[in-house]
């Protein structure tokens, strides 16, 4: 139909949700060493998506492997809302009294790396569902698609298509030629970097349990914990700085963390958007460092320690917590709002706008100053002292124009849906905010302190749709709605 192969996008989409059939086996074993009641949830759930992906795989496997950009396109988005569809059966039959909306608020969050909950208390939660939580923000970070690419000959053809519609950011720095030799890089720091912080922490005093989800939460820039206090129930200075430290290295772009393990430390020096990201996080933790300073009682140790690490969680979009932000000064809630929509590197596992976008963004309107005063003058935006080219300057200037037309969109739709909430338009520009960033806490009603428990069902939909929206980086799934997109020519 219009030209598609659909034949190719639904083996490539059978193939995807195999992997996903292979995840729930994970916390099957857990639930059966753990001796839960729930194992047959998720073995049921297994064998029934391991049979349809392999006999959808094995029919659709004749297509003529092909892929141009409208289904590199299709085969990440319907991937990625088939796997939140999946992911939300364990939370469906699992739990009691859970709506299916509700579930798939909690996959899609999950997937997207959100951190945004429904469950009011995460410490009565069965093991094996605490560990698909974490699995799934996991395998979310780095992203399925990249990982199928990495791993599935089949996809070498298309392999570009897959990695540009899916990758976070406006560039596309490789480290390798080959993209799938990129892709299966890139998963080995990953797993490399989430295994050492698992150690890490077990050795400062989590449990093993502990230690394996918040490593994999972590690295993927997720947030969600097993506690309901998120990292505050450690209460130790020792996991919380190391947390930071964690949560800025997933916050960089991962090509650069890969030269950096080759050695190539240089490379950190010549990127300005490194060096905008770290300036961005030293600055905005001593003016909250200040702001807890002069409105609490508490010391400047626990006051830079507090501020540093929800500054840093916030912008590489993790959402662990420590403390409530919005409990300081209402100029610290404006302000944590405002980091909602920065976000960290291109290439990383963290959700927002991207650091790099603001950048070009930035210079770009201050090089308009000048060209008003200079008419004549031939000025190009450069970083890393590279011209800029225009397509990238017009794709990030519509990318900035739909990101506030969604955010602005959702806040209109979310206002009538949260209508009997204390502070409904607070609560909704948080919601909205936090969703397309894929962060986690917002503001108001749905603040650092609370859940999304109590958003009606209908509001769980449209956030969880919003939150894929933000994953995909906007133009991956709104280009679906065009109609040019299912035309021919």
């Amino acid at each position: 139909m219009f030209g598609i192969n659909w034949k190719v996008i639904l083996n490539v989409v059978f193939a995807i949700s195999f992997i996903i059939g292979v995840a729930f086996l994970i916390p099957f074993f857990i639930s059966v060493i753990c001796v839960e009641q729930i194992n047959i949830s998720f073995g049921l759930s297994s064998i029934i998506i391991l049979l349809i992906s392999l006999w959808g795989y094995f029919n659709t496997k004749d297509a003529k492997n092909t892929l141009g950009k409208r289904e590199g396109y299709l085969i990440v988005t319907l991937s990625w809302f088939f796997i939140g569809l999946l992911g939300a059966l364990p939370y469906y039959f699992s739990i009691d009294n859970l709506s299916f909306a509700s579930s798939v608020f909690e996959s899609f969050s999950g997937f997207t790396t959100t951190g945004a909950s429904i469950f009011d208390d995460l410490e009565t939660l069965p093991r094996s569902i605490l560990i698909w939580r974490s699995l799934t923000q996991w395998i979310g970070g780095m992203g399925i698609i990249v990982f199928t690419v990495a791993i599935f000959p089949l996809l070498g053809i298309g392999g570009v298509e897959l990695f540009v519609a899916e990758s976070p950011g406006p560039t596309s720095s490789k480290i390798h030629p080959r993209i799938k030799e990129t892709a299966r890089r890139l998963w080995y720091v990953y797993v490399g970097m989430t295994l050492m912080l698992m150690f890490i922490l077990f050795l400062e005093g989590m449990d093993w349990f502990d230690s394996i989800n918040h490593g994999m939460t972590t690295m993927a820039s997720g947030g969600f914990s097993t506690k309901n206090q998120s990292i505050a129930f450690f209460n130790s200075a020792v996991i919380e700085y190391t947390l930071v430290f964690f949560m800025f290295l997933a916050g960089i772009n991962f090509t650069l963390i890969y030269f950096g393990f080759k050695g190539k430390f240089k490379r950190f020096a010549h990127s300005e958007e490194f060096k905008a990201y770290f300036g961005l996080v030293i600055l905005s933790t001593l003016f909250v460092w200040a702001l807890i300073h002069f409105n609490t009682s508490q010391s400047m140790a626990l006051s830079f320690r507090q501020s540093l690490f929800q500054v840093v969680s916030v912008i590489t979009t993790t959402g662990f917590v420590t403390a409530d932000y919005t409990s300081w000064h209402i100029s610290g809630t404006f302000f944590f709002f405002m980091l909602l929509f920065v976000g960290g590197c291109a290439g990383s596992t963290s959700g927002g706008v991207k650091i790099i976008r603001h950048l070009v963004f930035a210079k770009n309107s201050f090089l308009e100053f000048k060209r008003l005063l200079h008419p004549n003058a031939l000025l190009r935006v450069r970083l890393d002292n590279e011209i800029v080219r225009a397509r990238i300057l017009t794709h990030i200037l519509v990318f900035l124009l739909q990101y506030i037309f969604v955010f602005f969109a959702g806040v209109f739709i979310m206002t009538f849906i949260l209508s009997d909430f204390d502070q409904p338009i607070l609560s909704a520009l948080g919601a909205v905010a936090t969703a397309l960033s894929n962060v986690g806490p917002g503001i108001a009603d749905l603040g650092p302190t609370d859940n999304f428990s109590a958003v009606p069902d209908s509001g769980k939909c449209i956030l969880s749709f919003i939150m894929l929206i933000g994953r995909l980086e906007i133009f991956s799934v709104l280009i679906l709605f065009t109609p040019y997109f299912w035309r021919n020519n």
